[in-house]
């Protein structure tokens, strides 16, 4: 974070001990109607690090959203040292639509670090890692399952980087994901310019679940108290103990043999063995049924909640566990 006494953000100077919110205006629906982006900034008096929390970089992946609104709704956003930036719907133009894509049809996390001449999404993509990102120690992104695909609470994370994955055990979700960076993502573009990210998984789209919020709110809530922002010792005294994070290295998912009604029998997080029932698939007659069983030992940590699945699409993943 940059240590002098002002700070300016899109042409807004932001002074020690102050807060406000900007909106990154980048462009208007084809009625001319502008489309802004909130951007909610509270600077302590004293230095610190600075953490950027975002959500909504897809637009139908509510639940990020809910997070990060509940930490600004609770002053949890308000820091005793550093600053903390929150941008709870990065993809407004998908929030508003309820869609995945920016209206030009592209996902806005393939096209970072951006272009300022490029689509609709590669520029909004150009401004953020231009005028926000640059700011940042430490970014937090929260998102869900695509479609149908319900999460466990995650943090992904690169594989052989041991100090996001000491953060990623300090945020305390039940799983942490060893995963390859996709270039292009938003991930990949911030940890090119040096900093730490933790992006989260939990739940799916246009959903929004209590217990993935909890955990998501309250990993917020151990990142920042642990990085010194903010002393939130009695926050976390009231909530309930978590055990350690199971480290998942590589992954499976299970895809289904035929096509039809599915029915899932998996619990998240649950431990299953090779051979156990997760589900089962039938026909919508009543003529057959197939049972869908675990081919590995592994935790289920995302399950399809789509109930009707054509043969090969993917039903449950599966941690393999050695």
């Amino acid at each position: 974070m940059p240590n002098s006494s002002n700070i300016e953000v899109l042409g807004k100077v932001i002074s020690e001990g102050k807060g406000i919110q900007i909106n990154l205006d980048i462009a208007k629906l084809h009625t001319r109607t502008k489309i802004e982006v909130p951007i909610i900034i509270e600077r302590a008096k004293e230095p610190g690090p600075t953490i950027l929390i975002t959500g909504g970089i897809h637009g139908d992946e509510i639940n990020g959203v809910e997070i990060v609104r509940q930490l600004v709704a609770n002053g949890y956003h308000k820091p005793q040292k550093g600053m903390v930036i929150c941008i709870p719907v990065v993809n407004i133009f998908g929030f508003l639509n309820q869609t995945r894509q920016f209206p030009d049809g592209r996902d806005l996390n393939r096209v970072f670090p951006g272009s300022k001449r490029g689509s609709l999404a590669s520029i909004f993509a150009y401004h953020l890692m231009k005028e926000i990102v640059p700011l940042a120690d430490y970014c937090l992104d929260f998102h869900t399952g695509g479609a149908d695909r319900f999460n466990a609470p995650q943090i992904r994370i690169n594989e052989g980087d041991e100090e996001s994955l000491e953060l990623a055990k300090i945020f305390g979700a039940p799983f942490i994901m060893k995963s390859k960076r996709r270039e292009k993502s938003y991930r990949d573009s911030v940890i090119k310019l040096g900093k730490k990210v933790l992006l989260f998984e939990g739940g799916k789209s246009l959903d929004i679940d209590k217990s993935v919020t909890k955990v998501g709110v309250k990993g917020a809530l151990n990142l920042m108290h642990h990085l010194g922002v903010r002393d939130f010792s009695k926050e976390l005294a009231s909530k309930a103990k978590v055990s350690e994070p199971i480290v998942v290295a590589s992954s499976k998912w299970i895809r289904a043999s035929y096509s039809g009604m599915f029915r899932s029998n998996a619990v998240l997080g649950r431990l299953y063995n090779k051979g156990d029932k997760l589900g089962s698939i039938s026909d919508p007659f009543g003529f057959f049924e197939k049972d869908v069983k675990a081919p590995i030992k592994g935790y289920v940590f995302c399950i399809n909640k789509a109930p009707i699945v054509n043969k090969g699409d993917a039903v449950i993943n599966m941690s393999v566990e050695k």
